[in-house]
């Protein structure tokens, strides 16, 4: 028998495995957790201090499955000897966080891929949110990802967002300057001294009742930047708690990123369909 819970406010993993486990001993769940019983977004843990976020799904299992199944991994969408995409799951970080201690894709991807005699050694070429699902780009040495990243300004980013409301004019380009708070971390948007050029363009693809899916293209790749520019905009993606209202997940999707291979004039596109619990926040 197990346990599939979804996280609604941000907590760590023992405080809420006690609050939703009710008439369970505390000795029993920390039992679950060390001996890899608890999964949080199909990832294994066993820190009781680990970081919950909303829409974050925890797996409680009578017993803990065999090693090899326990082992996360990730869809692998392209992969040569320079440049490996992947299809990030919402609520995984791409990269290590300051604190260290949750599972991130590129530690992920590196263990999914080393051999017992060779360690595989990844660099990131960009990040996404961690509550964005979609294609996230990596490089298999440093001087690869110097390259692509000189190039960075051409390449194509293309979004699938699911915001509130009905935008109107139903395509537009949003062109307002972004500037981040690191006291709060958030994007101000609007001209300032410190503030750096941003611009996103949006479609209407359909709406449905009070939602809307958009197709989002960035010309320019600001943090936060789709996320900011369509709160200022008055219709803030679905699920999005610091710029609009907390949800089971976060309406914004990786749809397509296109490049030029290193090294050669040849376009690279990587593409991964909106997964059904994005969808779904549109019914």
């Amino acid at each position: 028998m197990s346990d599939r819970l979804t996280v609604k406010a941000k907590t760590t993993l023992l405080p809420f495995l006690t609050g939703q486990l009710k008439g369970w001993p505390r000795s029993a769940i920390k039992k679950r957790l060390r001996s890899g019983c608890v999964s949080v977004n199909d990832v294994q843990v066993t820190r009781h201090d680990h970081d919950l976020s909303v829409g974050d799904q925890v797996l409680v299992e009578a017993s803990a499955r065999g090693t090899s199944s326990m082992r996360p991994r990730l869809d692998i969408l392209y992969e040569d000897r320079d440049l490996i995409a992947i299809n990030k799951p919402a609520g995984l970080l791409s990269v290590r966080s300051p604190k260290g201690k949750e599972p991130h894709a590129l530690g992920i991807l590196r263990e999914q891929l080393s051999r017992r005699n060779k360690s595989m050694k990844l660099w990131p070429v960009h990040r996404i949110d961690r509550d964005t699902s979609g294609v996230l780009l990596f490089a298999t040495s440093r001087e690869k990802r110097e390259v692509v990243m000189r190039g960075w300004s051409a390449a194509k980013k293309t979004y699938l967002a699911i915001v509130e409301g009905c935008p109107k004019p139903a395509a537009g380009t949003i062109n307002q300057p972004l500037r981040l708070d690191p006291v709060i971390y958030q994007m101000h948007v609007g001209p300032h001294p410190d503030a750096r050029h941003a611009v996103t363009h949006f479609t209407t693809e359909r709406s449905v009742g009070l939602r809307t899916l958009l197709r989002v293209e960035l010309e320019t790749g600001r943090q936060h930047q789709i996320r900011a520019h369509l709160a200022w905009l008055g219709h803030p993606v679905v699920g999005d708690q610091r710029y609009g209202t907390a949800g089971t997940r976060m309406g914004l999707h990786a749809l397509r990123l296109e490049i030029t291979r290193p090294g050669t004039s040849k376009p690279l596109m990587f593409e991964t369909p909106a997964p059904a619990d994005f969808l779904a926040l549109l019914r």
